[in-house]
């Protein structure tokens, strides 16, 4: 399913879309339409087109129309865990934080048909996170290898703390902009530092409408790096 927002900014549209159809924005990939900067004549706005894989959960549609007639409301889960899955799933990531050497509580942070969010609320939460969130990356892969162990590899784990996440992709579409700007100045390209795949999706999703803009991944294995490239006239 695809829909259409404005913002003032690529934050505010991502975040409408996100209140609007009940979903976070991990959870939908999101394409530039239309970018207009500030000028001292205009207001800036970004109009962007989101993705979704399927029917938006809490949003009704019209039969005939098949457009959502009501807004959408995100319904958070309660944070206790509901079934044996999450029971289970929640001690294993308390588990294997407690034998790193470090104590967090575990809960619920939403759910959905196909996804199961985790928070973790520790004091350490700067070494849960680790370097560019690589030490929150393996415990969520863990936690996902572990949710494919009790027989749900229909569901995808994620993980998050002190809302990282959230933090990280605003840093990187504004990495992707001003990296934007600077192969654009210089008529060069830029190797960005190595990023898992989501990161690296956001970074080619938010450039995608720049027509003198190219991007492409390199490296092998799961953490690869982004190149910006300027491909209009020298």
């Amino acid at each position: 399913m695809t829909y259409e927002f404005e913002g003032k900014t690529e934050k505010d549209a991502i975040e409408k879309a996100a209140i609007e159809l009940g979903l976070e924005s991990d959870q939908f990939d999101v394409e530039i339409l239309e970018t207009q900067k500030k000028t001292l004549f205009k207001s800036g706005y970004v109009k962007i087109r989101v993705h979704t894989d399927e029917a938006t959960p809490g949003v009704k549609y019209d039969d005939e129309s098949s457009s959502p007639v009501e807004t959408a409301k995100r319904v958070m889960g309660n944070p206790i865990p509901q079934d044996e899955f999450e029971q289970k799933l929640t001690q294993f990531v308390s588990d294997v934080i407690a034998k790193m050497g470090y104590e967090a509580s575990v809960e619920i942070m939403f759910r959905e048909e196909k996804k199961l969010g985790l928070k973790l609320s520790s004091e350490s939460s700067s070494i849960l996170i680790g370097r560019k969130g690589k030490n929150l990356d393996a415990l969520q892969l863990l936690a996902n290898v572990y949710a494919g162990h009790l027989g749900r590899e229909d569901v995808r784990v994620i993980l998050d703390t002190e809302n990282y996440r959230v933090r990280r992709e605003e840093n990187l579409v504004h990495l992707a902009y001003t990296t934007a700007d600077k192969v654009r100045t210089k008529r060069t390209s830029i190797l960005l530092e190595p990023m898992n795949p989501f990161e690296r999706r956001l970074i080619h999703t938010t450039l995608n409408d720049f027509s003198d803009i190219e991007t492409k991944s390199e490296g092998d294995g799961l953490y690869k790096q982004v190149r910006v490239i300027y491909k209009g006239k020298y």
